[in-house]
């Protein structure tokens, strides 16, 4: 099995950047969650110290180590929908974190695009390699994660945003013992990580577009 830990000593470069754009990404969509739901009424989040970009607090210990040696993390954020200021507000907040990390990818995007812009880089596979522009490397990278995590996070899986999204709308979920329910909920989770390369993969083209289409339309208007 390989440990995302081995990237220290095979390729540091990444993995101090992987752990710099992963933490990043978590706590501001965490962060979200907790600004949303104080501004529906519920200041529990807020309360407990979690209006803060402070990944100790946002992750916690546990999920930091995980993402240092397995490359997996999370973040939760304490909310009482009960103090929330209407019925959807739930799903309000449960959008917040995953919109975040969907304002997040375009703002990574316009950041390649500028330094490509300013730095002249033509060749579009670079984006993917190791080229010289760690700037590009890194919003990149950043843009694609926040894509994925979009779309991850919006799985109609008990415990992800997707489901408490669902559950406002459909309010049975959240109290139906129906077990057709929650094994479909399962498969629908081992269906994402099974194909999770798919999903980084479909971020990387996502991003890519985003990033090469606002240089292709800054060399149009700057013509």
């Amino acid at each position: 099995m390989h440990f995302f830990i081995s990237y220290l000593w095979e390729d540091p470069q990444f993995f101090f950047m992987w752990l710099l754009i992963v933490v990043f990404a978590i706590c501001c969509h965490e962060y979200m969650h907790a600004r949303a739901a104080l501004w529906q009424g519920d200041s529990t989040a807020a309360d407990e110290g979690h209006l803060t970009l402070n990944p100790l607090r946002q992750m916690g210990p546990i999920s930091l180590v995980m993402l240092a040696i397995m490359g997996i993390a999370w973040g939760q954020v304490p909310v009482n929908p009960n103090r929330m200021r209407h019925k959807y507000s739930d799903a309000l907040v449960s959008f917040a974190g995953p919109a975040t990390n969907l304002v997040l990818g375009v703002i990574f995007c316009f950041a390649a695009a500028l330094v490509i812009i300013i730095w002249g880089i033509e060749d579009p596979a670079s984006i993917n390699g190791e080229i010289s522009n760690n700037a590009v490397t890194l919003f990149s990278r950043g843009a694609m994660l926040n894509f994925v995590l979009f779309v991850f996070n919006l799985l109609p899986v008990p415990g992800f945003d997707g489901w408490h999204i669902l559950s406002s709308f459909f309010p049975r979920l959240k109290t139906s013992e129906s077990q057709a329910m929650y094994f479909v909920a399962v498969v629908i989770l081992l269906l994402g990580f099974k194909y999770i390369s798919l999903l980084f993969d479909l971020g990387n083209i996502i991003s890519n577009l985003i990033i090469w289409g606002i240089v292709f339309l800054a060399g149009l208007l700057g013509a």
